[in-house]
């Protein structure tokens, strides 16, 4: 049985650029794509040659959108290892325009996720593809474009499928680690700790990077070595040295700086945490 996504009547068909220099896996890619009801049509490219030559040329949607102010096509779905120029370097020069289109990787190999996250990409799947994982992919797209067009803001109700994964090296592979997941993040300096509930992952992202990217998502500095998902704080209270939170069911204690105490009790209040 197959699995399709609906899309709504008043949501614009998607523009997608999908390019592998392997003809099997640009097949594939391509027909996953075009199952897709949020995707109206698919430029293939076999080698990131030809993929920007197509964003280059004269073909009459990518000009009239390009005259409308949007990016060439609305998705890049790529893979990584090719000859000539590989997909993260040409992802990168997708990642420079301005607008962007949102990007998605399609690869067989996991140890480059954490520098597709530092691009901003969307998602990684690993290949073979399979519909319903480009089709998680795709709706990721779809919540990126709107989010980023005001025509939809993240609900409580629906967090979970805006859900970005963090890429993180565990032993030789890459595991991607749903934010809803992470409860606490911890500075180290350039690098930073998620605390799971599973455990504790090292990325090499700065708390700054991610207290900026994990604002929307409820995400708080309480210090400058720490950031909390402000949903998880069950107390606030005055401890040795100053005020400090208890974070969920296990009662870690974090300390909380005096620059971040008055912020922090209001967002709480905002939130009708705290009395």
């Amino acid at each position: 049985m197959r699995f399709t996504v609906s899309a709504p009547h008043d949501t614009p068909k998607l523009l997608v650029l999908a390019v592998d220099d392997e003809p099997p896996g640009l097949a594939q890619l391509k027909h996953c794509l075009e199952a897709n009801a949020h995707v109206g049509r698919v430029l293939p490219a076999v080698d990131a040659s030809e993929a920007l030559r197509l964003l280059g040329s004269d073909d009459e949607y990518i000009r009239a959108r390009k005259q409308r102010g949007l990016p060439p096509v609305d998705a890049v779905f790529a893979d990584i290892n090719m000859p000539g120029l590989s997909g993260m370097e040409m992802s990168r020069v997708f990642a420079s325009l301005n607008p962007a289109p949102v990007l998605v990787f399609v690869t067989g190999h996991s140890e480059e996720a954490v520098e597709a996250f530092d691009l901003g990409a969307v998602d990684y799947v690993l290949k073979p593809a399979r519909q319903e994982r480009i089709d998680k992919a795709v709706s990721r797209v779809v919540e990126k474009i709107e989010a980023a067009s005001g025509r939809r803001r993240p609900s409580d109700s629906d967090r979970g499928r805006d859900d970005e994964v963090i890429p993180v090296e565990l032993a030789g592979t890459t595991k991607l680690i749903p934010r809803s997941s992470v409860r606490w993040v911890e500075a180290q300096g350039d690098y930073a700790r998620l605390f799971t509930t599973e455990g504790s992952h090292l990325v090499r992202i700065p708390l700054a990077q991610l207290e900026e990217r994990w604002a929307k998502a409820g995400f708080v500095r309480i210090h400058r070595s720490f950031l909390v998902s402000l949903p998880l704080i069950t107390e606030l209270r005055m401890g040795q040295g100053g005020y400090q939170v208890v974070i969920g069911n296990e009662e870690k204690v974090l300390p909380v700086s005096r620059r971040h105490t008055r912020a922090l009790k209001d967002k709480l209040v905002g939130s009708s945490r705290l009395g």
